[in-house]
């Protein structure tokens, strides 16, 4: 019998394992950042979002406040579970970027948080110009641990994890599928950006749970796992910045991105195409 596992990149897998981690340990998004990509999609009531790699649907909650009506899709069970018991009023399908289970023109606006570098961008964004009506936008969105942050404990943290890091972390696809929209192959027009600062505040047994929730930490060894977050909690309690703290303040960068469908002359026959 042919497998019917979604194809997603094989750390994503990672991600059924750690979606409980996930929940309890990621941050959300800041409202400003929320408000802000609204704006530039022309999202609000009457109109219509299709979220991919919705996940735990951390943002799906935060997007429900422009009041467009969403549908999530999700290829990754454990996700799909934690999510329709996080937001029971949004319909959550299986699917993927590359393989939408929408009809065409479906939306106003296909966003996807945390989850675009995963995407294979060539037949994603294929898919999602598909299912984006005419003039539709999409909106891409990250947080970001704030590099320039100066908490003494972070630059500990990174310390604890550079060794699982050079093992556990894919190439920088942080950044490699920005050269999609560059090279003019995407079917959008330009590539927008706005950064908003962003605080995570966590109760101190979150802070494991944001580490383990990455996905290449998640598919480490059972046992590796289990040291990694003994290193974390030892930090959070001997740290002087995060000892007796009963609240951690975890800095971050909200990346946001948009691009509007873009039109496409037919060369045989010069007539604009959907």
């Amino acid at each position: 019998m042919a497998d019917a596992r979604p194809r997603v990149h094989p750390a994503v897998w990672g991600f059924d394992r750690a979606a409980a981690r996930y929940e309890h340990g990621r941050p959300d998004y800041p409202i400003a950042a929320i408000r802000r990509l609204g704006r530039a999609l022309r999202i609000g009531p009457g109109t219509t979002t299709v979220e991919l790699g919705a996940g735990t649907g951390k943002f799906t909650r935060a997007w429900m406040g422009l009041g467009s009506a969403i549908l999530a899709i999700e290829p990754i069970p454990g996700m799909r579970r934690q999510f329709a018991q996080a937001v029971p009023t949004v319909p959550v399908l299986p699917g993927t970027a590359e393989s939408i289970p929408l009809p065409d023109g479906f939306a106003d606006a296909v966003v996807a948080a945390q989850a675009f570098h995963w995407f294979r961008p060539g037949p994603a964004l294929a898919e999602i110009r598909r299912v984006l009506r005419p003039g539709g936008g999409l909106g891409l969105v990250w947080n970001r641990p704030d590099p320039d942050a100066g908490a003494s404990w972070l630059r500990d943290l990174r310390r604890i994890l550079h060794p699982v890091w050079d093992r556990a972390t894919p190439s920088d696809r942080h950044s490699a599928w920005k050269a999609y929209f560059d090279s003019g192959r995407s079917g959008f027009g330009p590539l927008h950006e706005a950064i908003v600062p962003h605080t995570q505040l966590m109760a101190r047994d979150q802070l494991a749970d944001r580490i383990l929730s990455l996905s290449r930490v998640a598919l480490l060894p059972p046992r590796q796992q289990a040291g990694l977050a003994r290193q974390i909690r030892e930090l959070a309690d001997t740290h002087p910045a995060l000892r007796g703290r009963p609240v951690i303040r975890y800095p971050y960068r909200t990346h946001v991105y948009w691009s509007y469908r873009r039109a496409v002359r037919s060369k045989r026959s010069g007539q604009i195409g959907r």
